[in-house]
């Protein structure tokens, strides 16, 4: 049986092929609601609006992911149950994520709720009776039982100690990002996050560590994971934080923000808030007012969680687009219909780059600048966006080396290419003006006295 194939057809992995075992093991999951609603959430958020082509979804990537699991765990030697394990936990990493990935999580006060937060909900979901008797049919010899995704369930939310297994879902080395940065990078059009996929596979070893067996690499793959690190770096400051991408995902969030007040205080927005977005966005206002006031976070947090997840295990991108359009319809002068406008358009503010060592003057004149000018200009017509980086966090969780001697040490040992960029934090901070206002006469004065400097388009 296991000579048979089934095979997707990949633009980043070419012809991934599962074994007929395999791909009993993943296809429950699959051809499951909660899987298929990730064909509808964007990988890149509203990166296609300056890349065209990242289109892909979180589908697309997790298929992706457990096709590159599959891979490493031939590699190392994996029995079949632990390769069917890191499989399933591959294809489920991001079940949990909302509308347009990472950004939604902003509609939150310090973005205390994260995907993360939602994705115990929807492994609950697979973890019923019912699914497991359906799974089980399908898998006489690898039956599904409460033990065995309880372990699926910890290497997803990083519980439990280290291991191989849990290194191949969540690492410096993991599947999630080996699928990720070929997969941006192709459907963004750049070269940025290339690397030797296939001679990094082949330089992937296990390696034994004061905490145990972990996944680790060759001496023969240092070269390798140098390319690898660096472009992830490249893809961060490049496309992941491009600074219109950012500023575009900055007036959504804006949109969400006003809107959330507004559906509960204003007539106009009736058929708004009576949709599955319009309650979600209305409950997160509230939830957004309490936690600014209580020393009880986690429990308001769960409160919230428990209450909300049958709306937001539903939403998509295509729940948010639909607002914009009926926003941006209205056409009037509300904030809402503004900001609507303006990505229905696709109008990017004027982008002005903060250099870090003038961001605490630059943040003192511009509270002050919109204090003076509040009833002349809307706090989301001036943004200021910072976003802070890692390349590589060698002291939290180093990527191990064995060398031609058998000795096992972190690779920044080996490399000083990466030990130049081990844990260090780099920032990016640029202020978005509103295109309806870049010109007016004290705009341009307050961006020239600060010394912000225009944003290059390269």
């Amino acid at each position: 049986m296991s000579n048979h194939f089934h095979v997707i057809k990949d633009p980043v992995h070419g012809t991934m092929q599962f074994t007929s075992t395999e791909d009993a093991w993943i296809k429950p999951f699959v051809d499951s609601p909660h899987f298929q609603r990730l064909r509808h959430v964007k990988q890149m958020g509203m990166g296609d609006f300056i890349f065209p082509g990242a289109v892909h979804t979180r589908f697309n990537h997790c298929l992706g992911c457990c096709y590159v699991a599959s891979q490493v765990a031939h590699k190392i030697g994996l029995v079949e149950e632990e390769r069917q394990l890191v499989m399933i936990a591959c294809l489920l990493h991001d079940i949990g994520h909302g509308p347009f990935s990472h950004t939604f999580e902003d509609v939150f006060h310090q973005k205390l709720i994260r995907h993360e937060d939602w994705t115990p909900y929807f492994l609950a979901d697979y973890g019923q009776s019912e699914f497991f008797m359906h799974y089980n049919r399908s898998n006489p010899r690898y039956h599904m039982t409460e033990e065995k995704f309880q372990t699926i369930a910890n290497m997803i939310m990083h519980h439990g100690s280290k291991t191989v297994l849990a290194d191949i879902v969540s690492s410096q080395l993991d599947a999630d990002r080996l699928d990720y940065l070929l997969r941006d990078s192709h459907f963004c059009g750049v070269r940025y996050g290339e690397f030797d996929f296939r001679w990094m596979l082949h330089c992937l070893a296990i390696v034994d560590t004061d905490d145990g067996e972990r996944l680790g690499i060759t001496y023969k793959g240092i070269g390798t994971v140098e390319h690898y690190l660096m472009a992830r770096r490249l893809m961060t400051r490049n496309i992941y934080q491009s600074s219109k991408k950012l500023a575009l995902e900055a007036l959504l969030i804006q949109l969400l923000s006003h809107l959330a007040v507004a559906l509960s205080e204003e007539p106009r927005f009736k058929a708004l808030s009576e949709t599955r977005l319009g309650q979600f966005l209305m409950a997160a206002h509230q939830f957004n007012l309490t936690v600014q006031s209580s020393n009880h976070i986690e429990l308001h947090k769960q409160a919230f969680i428990d209450s909300n997840y049958a709306n937001y295990k539903e939403l998509c991108d295509y729940d948010v687009f639909a607002f914009i359009k009926q926003l941006a319809d209205m056409n009037d002068q509300h904030p809402c219909s503004q900001l609507a406008l303006r990505l229905h358009h696709r109008r990017i503010p004027h982008i002005r780059r903060i250099e870090s060592a003038d961001l605490p003057r630059f943040e003192m004149a511009l509270q002050e600048f919109k204090e003076t000018n509040r009833n002349r200009y809307q706090d989301w017509q001036i943004l200021l966006v910072r976003t802070p980086h890692q390349s590589y966090s060698g002291e939290e969780d180093p990527i191990y080396v064995i060398s031609e001697q058998n000795e096992i040490k972190p690779i920044s040992d080996f490399s000083f290419t990466i030990n130049a960029i081990s844990n260090r934090l780099e920032h990016a901070t640029f202020i978005c003006v509103d295109d309806a206002i870049a010109e007016n006469a004290d705009i341009k004065i307050f961006l020239n006295h600060i010394k912000a400097t225009p944003e290059l388009v390269v």
